[in-house]
């Protein structure tokens, strides 16, 4: 099994500072075991080491029931590591918190809300005055591209549309650290490509917020991370940096360095252990 622990440096945005203080996301040797109604033990994650530094986009990838969201959900405090420890900037991770912002593979939007409501709850739940919440959610409108959609009711949107709105309203939040489990799966090319630029201008403009996206698509994580991560039979089974300049573009990410990159996580992917 092919390891390789080279960090790139931070992402856009990152404080020059960044990698000397904690870390954004630090899981230290964690393991995670689920025991069935039968009494047997399934090990979900098997004693992995992660850092994520400020600022950067790391992209989780691996076979299905490997263990990949299984390590987002411990990072997102739902589930309590079975060893080991998860730190995010240096504060242990025991329950869910605002310091972590979570984008699912369904939208969880408000269906009773306005499009301009379900950006602004979070905020509203914080306190944030009236007018700094219209400010906040008309910048996050206009990059989103749905001005127009501001009073619109969730079921009017398609589904493209839903998951920019829910994304949306996780940054409006301005998490430390944004948790993505396949946000954008089952999306067509172009309303891939719309997602992809949307998030990474989001991503950009939020500074210093590091980004834990789950992801089954190569090329997907080629296009929009910092590195790809390998989560393959629990373990880490590859972490290999994507040094390509942004923006990326499609001849880009078909070029000779990145396939090289492909190449090795798919050799890995489909390596026998």
């Amino acid at each position: 099994m092919e390891a390789n622990s080279t960090t790139p440096l931070p992402g856009p945005g990152a404080p020059s500072g960044a990698a000397s203080g904690p870390f954004a996301v630090d899981v230290k040797h964690v393991s995670k075991e689920f025991r069935l109604e039968s009494g047997t033990v399934v090990h979900g994650i098997r004693d992995v080491s992660l850092q994520i530094k400020s600022g950067e986009f790391v992209c989780v990838i691996g076979p299905s029931g490997h263990g990949k969201s299984t390590l987002l959900n411990m990072i997102a405090g739902f589930l309590p590591p079975s060893a080991g420890t998860i730190e995010v900037f240096g504060r242990p991770v025991e329950r869910p918190g605002p310091d972590r912002g979570v984008v699912f593979q369904r939208d969880t939007l408000f269906l009773w809300k306005t499009v301009e409501e379900n950006i602004a709850f979070g905020l509203k739940a914080r306190g944030v005055p009236a007018d700094e919440r219209k400010r906040i959610v008309q910048e996050l409108l206009k990059t989103i591209g749905l001005e127009d959609f501001a009073r619109a009711w969730p079921k009017q949107l398609s589904g493209g549309m839903r998951r920019r709105v829910a994304i949306a309203a996780v940054f409006a939040n301005k998490p430390d650290v944004l948790l993505m489990d396949e946000p954008f799966v089952g999306l067509d090319y172009f309303r891939l490509s719309q997602m992809h630029d949307v998030l990474l201008d989001l991503w950009q403009e939020s500074g210093n917020r590091a980004v834990f996206m789950v992801t089954h698509d190569v090329d997907e994580a080629l296009t929009l991370a910092d590195r790809i991560v390998l989560i393959k039979k629990g373990r880490l089974a590859l972490d290999v940096p994507v040094d390509l300049p942004r923006p990326r573009s499609t001849e880009m990410i078909t070029g000779p360095h990145a396939n090289d990159i492909r190449r090795r996580v798919l050799e890995a992917f489909t390596q026998n252990d």
